[in-house]
């Protein structure tokens, strides 16, 4: 019970306004619930086990005591965790730290689900086995009980008046004790039937919850998905965008050396031109000049 009382102080710690560091702590806190909780299953199935073993009636009561209190101890503290892990999951919040205690509370519930789901075995292998152990017991003061007979004491379908007469017509010692023993099995099996009642109904409630934070979880991978998605054909916009930033630049450069060749040439050319010109026009001023002198001579 110690472990229950100190798990309803963590109830509603955790606040958004809190931080990360309280939301941890009672994530941890569950956790080390979870782990209480799986072993008070672990010593009910000891206490059933005990219980289908042959015992003096003193062993019998106490082993019948611990078995009650444990189950109530145990149905006490799936409540409490169920109440702290919705208490998680109505925090939420935005950004990162939001998307983290969506997962992380996810996680803790699939956790207690598998922990509720191995509790529901334990006790339908148990009822099963009390049953079994019925039977056996009825056929010890009848053994030539019908199949019917059987079935009506096993699921206490007036299975007392076919007891009682059956005790009427048995010469067996041991029928008082085989009697006494069917009463205490149907008083097993419907402390079984109550708890298993209990788990379903947590299990749906819990179930829906998980479905619930699936569906979230779905969401933020799809939106995450849709945004990386988004990124890598920003990239790729942005990839081709330097290329072709790249190319233009190539071109200038191609098309400025293309401008400075034809300058060059240009220039040779006219160059050559205004050379050629200069030449002529010292050809034709030196020839007068020649024929000057011959005709003074």
């Amino acid at each position: 019970m110690s472990d229950v009382r100190d798990s309803r102080t963590h109830l509603g710690s955790s606040t958004p306004t809190e931080g990360m560091p309280a939301f941890y702590n009672e994530i941890s806190s569950l956790q080390d619930s979870l782990r209480t909780f799986n072993d008070n299953v672990t010593r009910i199935s000891d206490l059933h086990s005990r219980s289908l073993n042959n015992m003096d009636d003193a062993a019998a009561q106490r082993n019948a005591a611990q078995l009650d209190e444990l189950v109530e101890d145990t149905s006490a503290l799936s409540a409490t965790l169920k109440r702290r892990i919705k208490a998680l999951e109505a925090q939420g919040g935005p950004g990162r730290d939001g998307q983290i205690r969506k997962q992380q509370t996810a996680l803790v519930k699939s956790k207690f689900v598998e922990a509720i789901q191995n509790y529901q075995s334990v006790e339908q292998q148990y009822r099963t086995k009390y049953k079994q152990r019925m039977e056996r017991q009825f056929k010890i003061v009848k053994p030539d009980a019908t199949p019917e007979e059987v079935r009506a004491v096993v699921n206490d379908e007036q299975g007392g008046q076919i007891f009682s007469q059956a005790l009427l017509n048995s010469r067996f010692t041991e029928s008082r004790a085989a009697y006494r023993e069917v009463q205490e099995r149907h008083e097993d099996i419907k402390r079984i039937e109550k708890t298993l009642g209990e788990l379903a109904q947590l299990f749906n409630d819990m179930s829906v919850l998980v479905e619930q934070q699936d569906e979230t979880i779905n969401a933020i991978e799809t939106q995450a998905a849709g945004v990386e998605k988004d990124t890598e054909i920003g990239l790729q916009y942005t990839s081709k965008a330097v290329d072709s930033a790249r190319a233009a630049r190539k071109k200038r450069w191609i098309c400025f050396f293309i401008i400075l060749v034809i300058l060059i040439i240009i220039a040779i050319v006219v160059a050559i031109e205004v050379t050629k010109n200069l030449n002529t026009n010292k050809t034709t001023t030196a020839a007068p000049a020649a024929s000057s002198v011959r005709f003074f001579f």
